[in-house]
């Protein structure tokens, strides 16, 4: 068990738990999303309504896990809405050179399979009621 484990096993209030679900499902969304329709699916996850209401959420909720195994959740997902969303940034400026356009072709490709990673790893641990290692 690491330490984050340890020092957070109390168990989270069941309002917590549904919220976290939700919010994974609507970034699930957003990636679905991103694939089948003409956007990319980073700029799906983080300029799409579903992953906007779920950050949203996230930040609303947060505190009722507070001290919860549930807490390295909402930790998570928050840090990979952001970190989506600068590696999104900095992909779009490399592509709009010339010469930085195979980078950030290759960085929309790599934060792609990132995110399906963060978000089904993520709702797996947390299906299995055990905490995320942040």
């Amino acid at each position: 068990m690491s330490s984050s484990e340890e020092t957070n096993s109390e168990e989270p209030v069941q309002s917590a738990l549904v919220a976290a679900h939700i919010v994974y499902g609507l970034h699930a969304v957003a990636i679905v999303t991103g694939i089948t329709g003409s956007a990319t699916v980073i700029g799906g996850f983080v300029g799409s309504v579903p992953s906007i209401i779920a950050v949203i959420i996230n930040y609303l909720k947060r505190g009722s896990a507070r001290g919860s195994w549930a807490e390295s959740h909402y930790r998570w997902q928050i840090r990979t809405f952001w970190f989506a969303l600068l590696w999104l940034i900095i992909a779009l400026l490399l592509v709009a050179t010339v010469v930085g356009s195979p980078v950030g072709l290759g960085m929309l490709l790599a934060v792609t399979l990132w995110l399906v990673y963060r978000i089904s790893r993520g709702w797996i641990r947390l299906l299995n009621r055990q905490a995320m290692y942040v």
